[in-house]
């Protein structure tokens, strides 16, 4: 029997919708600027592969839990997004509904600097998602409301990398693995959060995600 010099961490995991079962999560993979309308409002315009950076598996805000504001920032952003959940083998498992929260301020001064993003994307419980639904791709909309004022409202369709595309992209860089989550980028109208705020948010055909930005 293995003996650990200090606590085991608990490992984080996803509902299962319909199940009692949960999907333990082994990292998380987002994609950047996957829809053309956030890619120009964000300083871009052309179909760049796309591009990932990751955040640490306890990352995962899971359903009915509230999200505190993180430390270190003035400036939180709120990015909803399509989540693909991955079985054995690397396939698709099922599919929720996501929300990148991003410390934007952090975010613009590392790409003054060319720095790693680690610090804007990657910080405690900047991942709250909806319970793993099973299921075909959607193509619904995805929205987001805040105090329930509509702040993103796009089409799945409205992506950049379809599904398929952004597993094969990522398959060149990673052994994808069961437990591996993607976020797969936010359509446009992305903004600020700030301490008391409700956020909903739905990928229709995925999953639905509502909380509280606690203080």
């Amino acid at each position: 029997m293995t003996q650990f010099a200090v606590p085991e961490p608990k490992r984080p995991t996803v509902p299962v919708e319909g199940s009692s079962a949960v999907f333990p999560v082994r990292r998380i993979l987002c994609v950047g600027r996957n829809y053309a309308a956030h890619r120009a409002e964000m300083g871009g315009d052309d179909r760049e592969p796309p591009f990932f950076f990751s955040k640490p598996a306890d990352a995962v805000v899971p359903p009915g839990e509230d999200a505190p504001y993180p430390p270190a920032t003035a400036n939180l952003h709120h990015e909803i997004e399509l989540v693909v959940a991955l079985g054995e083998g690397g396939k698709v498992f099922g599919y929720a509904a996501g929300v990148d929260l991003t410390r934007r301020d952090l975010q613009a001064k590392a790409k003054d600097k060319g720095q790693p993003w680690d610090a804007a994307k990657g910080f405690d419980a900047s991942a709250p998602i909806s319970a793993i639904r099973r299921g075909t791709a959607p193509h619904g909309r995805i929205t987001l409301s805040v105090n329930g004022q509509v702040r993103q409202d796009a089409l799945i369709a409205d992506m950049i990398w379809n599904v398929d595309e952004i597993l094969t992209e990522a398959a060149k860089l990673w052994r994808l693995e069961a437990g591996d989550l993607i976020f797969t980028g936010t359509p446009e109208g992305v903004g600020p959060l700030v301490r008391g705020d409700r956020v909903e948010g739905e990928v229709e055909g995925a999953g639905r995600l509502s909380f509280t930005v606690t203080g």
